[in-house]
């Protein structure tokens, strides 16, 4: 059993979604299919270990300033109700609650907070009484995208006082410019959050590294 998994803890699968996570999806992350077999692995550990699970979810309405086409930056991803939206069919998908962002237009990068892109406010989501109800003191993070919502995650996390750890080996960035999953985690790490690397870990102790 994972260590981070003992009580308080919850592990937050950010956005594993088919117009992310999907090679076909409309906001298609690189390399993204290829960590759901890692982040079932910690759902599995989390569940056997007691954690609380949770998952986010873009869920956008059709037009939102949040798309390009009506005057925002990405492409139209995520639509509530569609393909896109639904959580990728490899993904363990039912060991806890989701919690739904952007459903009104906002800009719902992070789990815990949106932001209204027409009038700057900020309101959150139903993500951190959820946690606080369970007891949750730390959260372990995975999901899509590292430079953008995972990022916003931790840093949200970090600000309202939970221990908070990023799986390097169960997040893939968007990548706008190259080297920005990098930085974030870098970002991250400055913050406060720890960084997992498992793969690492599991050589070392099979003296591979």
């Amino acid at each position: 059993m994972h260590e981070e998994y003992a009580a308080g803890t919850a592990l937050l699968v950010v956005d594993v979604q088919n117009d992310f996570a999907d090679p076909s999806g409309g906001l298609s992350v690189g390399g993204a299919e290829a960590i759901l077999p890692f982040l079932n692995e910690e759902i599995t550990a989390a569940r056997v270990a007691g954690a609380f699970v949770a998952y986010t979810q873009d869920w956008h309405p059709a037009s939102t300033p949040h798309f390009a086409k009506d005057g925002g930056t990405w492409p139209v991803h995520c639509v509530g109700g569609t393909w896109g939206a639904q959580i990728h069919p490899r993904l363990v998908a039912d060991a806890g609650p989701s919690v739904r962002k952007g459903s009104h237009g906002e800009d719902g990068y992070s789990g815990f907070t949106m932001r209204d892109q027409r009038t700057g406010a900020t309101v959150p989501t139903e993500l951190d009484g959820l946690l606080r109800s369970h007891g949750v003191r730390r959260v372990v993070v995975g999901g899509l995208a590292t430079d953008y919502c995972v990022r916003a995650t931790v840093l949200d996390a970090l600000a309202l006082g939970y221990e908070t750890h990023v799986l390097v080996d169960g997040v893939r960035p968007v990548e706008i410019a190259a080297g920005d999953g990098e930085r974030a985690l870098a970002e991250m790490e400055r913050a406060g959050a720890l960084l997992v690397h498992r793969s690492t870990a599991a050589a070392v102790a099979e003296g591979r590294a």
